[in-house]
């Protein structure tokens, strides 16, 4: 009797650690974003410049825009600067070794209050040159600032910032790329890839802890300038976002400064791609009461973060403030009443 159970007992571990074991070796469902930490400023508020569409060796007032981000830079003290894509232009980087990192980023960017860490997404123009390189952790030892992955997230625990790669999503990139080549080798298959993007900031924004969530891309979901909408972002991204309570979206692509709140949609939408050459004479926009704020010409943006309060402001090329957009929101704690 006794031998006849512990042959059972033992028939009982094996199976379990078999099915243990082939668990293991099975691949994961969900996969995490890579994430950064930042410390807060000692009373948890932080501040942060956005700006993107810059990398032109200083031309189109690159270098003044430059001068005007360290002047408020410095104003604010800063904690980290926001890069929303198209970081050099007009092909990306052609390799680690090329000149344009120099001439278009740490030439550029010298105020004492810029040499701060500078969080990156890719643009449309990233993908034309050799992605590889501005990803590598080579430009980080030339530059300790340079922080550029493809997605990824800050953690600055009073907020978190989600940096999504917007480019692989648009379509006309694959299907018209007109006389352009595209550097995809770690997208393919793409349909895996945007699903694994999806994926993991879903689940990194429905687990935040985070008081105030902001999502970072190249291309706009709202946009009345030249590129517009960007449909793809609409349709896939779009509802995670408004699904998972997130505050504002920010981005590039388009070379004006822009604040947009729909009537359908509790987030913001921020768009600030004034960063050098920018587009003069074009808007498109059919309901008025949603465009809250749009200029055409260079600049960038400003974000202050506490905790029941955020503040946005947009500056010009003579960093003139523009627009200014404040909210603040009752958080769960404070309903708390000690007995």
């Amino acid at each position: 009797m006794s031998s006849k159970f512990d042959i059972g007992s033992l028939s009982i571990v094996m199976t379990l650690l078999i099915c243990f074991l082939l668990l293991s070796l099975a691949p994961k469902l969900e996969a995490e974003l890579a994430t950064v930490q930042h410390a807060p400023n000692p009373d948890g508020s932080i501040s942060f410049l956005v700006i993107g569409d810059w990398g032109r060796h200083g031309l189109y007032n690159q270098s003044q825009v430059a001068l005007q981000m360290g002047r408020i830079g410095e104003e604010m003290d800063i904690n980290f600067v926001v890069s929303t894509g198209d970081n050099i232009y007009d092909n990306g980087m052609k390799s680690i070794d090329d000149p344009a990192f120099q001439l278009s980023f740490s030439n550029i960017y010298t105020s004492p209050s810029l040499q701060k860490p500078w969080y990156l997404v890719l643009g449309n123009h990233d993908y034309r040159g050799d992605v590889e390189a501005q990803l590598s952790p080579i430009l980080r030892s030339m530059d300790s600032r340079w922080i550029c992955m493809r997605s990824f997230i800050v953690d600055a625990e009073i907020a978190e910032l989600f940096f999504v790669d917007t480019t692989p999503f648009v379509d006309a990139y694959f299907l018209s790329p007109q006389d352009q080549t595209y550097d995809w080798s770690g997208v393919s298959p793409r349909k895996s890839y945007l699903q694994t993007i999806l994926t993991e900031l879903e689940m990194g924004l429905r687990e935040s802890s985070a008081k105030w969530k902001i999502v970072v891309g190249h291309h706009a979901i709202k946009s009345a300038s030249i590129h517009g909408n960007t449909k793809e972002l609409e349709s896939l991204l779009l509802p995670i976002l408004e699904a998972n309570k997130v505050d504002l979206y920010m981005n590039g692509h388009d070379h004006c400064l822009q604040h947009i709140s729909t009537s359908q949609s509790p987030i913001q939408f921020l768009t600030s791609g004034g960063g050098s050459k920018a587009w003069r004479g074009y808007y498109n926009w059919t309901t008025p009461e949603d465009m809250k704020f749009f200029y055409d010409g260079q600049g960038f943006m400003s974000v202050k973060i506490t905790r029941s309060e955020l503040s946005v402001v947009f500056y010009d090329v003579s960093g003139n403030s523009l627009h200014k957009w404040d909210t603040s929101k009752m958080l769960d704690s404070d309903f708390y009443f000690p007995l």
